[in-house]
């Protein structure tokens, strides 16, 4: 009886060894997911940060798009009322020399100019 006493001693003993081991690969394994926890909170709070920059610059970006299209037909308009005012200035020209010219070919300034 005392031998089987001591074999059950041993069996004790070794179950609580391997009960120990347990509990440390336990605890070491709460501290590996607490950091995993940590590591992704904190990558969340980034992601929260960089949405919240992202959402501010395409805000921005897009009342300068807005903003370039405005501009890009003002001088479109500028433009094409200026092709008006160069057209209307050639015709002008145009006609004031032949004006000139009309006047050149008439007998009382050729008289005058002589």
């Amino acid at each position: 009886m005392t031998q089987q006493g001591a074999v059950l001693q041993g069996y004790n003993n070794e179950l609580v060894k391997c009960i120990e081991d347990l509990c440390m690969q336990k605890e070491e394994l709460n501290k590996q997911i607490q950091q995993a926890e940590e590591e992704k909170n904190k990558l969340q709070h980034e992601i929260q940060v960089l949405s919240e920059q992202l959402e501010c610059v395409c805000e921005n970006l897009a009342q300068k798009v807005a903003s370039r299209n405005e501009l890009d037909a003002i001088l479109a308009e500028t433009e094409a009322a200026y092709m008006k005012i160069l057209d209307s200035s050639r015709t002008l020209l145009n006609v004031l020399k032949k004006e000139v010219g009309s006047l050149k070919h008439t007998p009382e300034l050729k008289t005058n100019v002589t």
